[in-house]
């Protein structure tokens, strides 16, 4: 009983780390990519920076989804080999 309540603390304790970082780490990215990088350093226009930005808070996205997936199936995994040894 121990054992599997702590798997759900720990399988709860990656979901909301990943959704935290799945909010902020885009959102901050597109603001700061657009001011700084894209309309400071390259000097776009506004236009082309909101552009440029969206794309990069996109990708952030597919890689924070890319690294849940692999966390929870190596978290899944490891549970398995260790349920499997009792």
């Amino acid at each position: 009983y121990f054992r599997n309540e702590g798997s759900l603390t720990s399988t709860l304790r990656t979901l909301l780390f990943f959704t935290a970082l799945m909010i902020t780490l885009p959102v901050g990215l597109y603001f700061s990519s657009k001011a700084y990088l894209f309309e400071g350093t390259l000097g776009m226009s506004d236009r082309d920076s909101y552009f440029y930005a969206a794309i990069v808070a996109v990708v952030t996205v597919h890689v924070v989804l890319a690294l849940f997936v692999y966390v929870a199936w190596n978290e899944g995994s490891r549970q398995w080999r260790e349920g499997k040894q009792d």
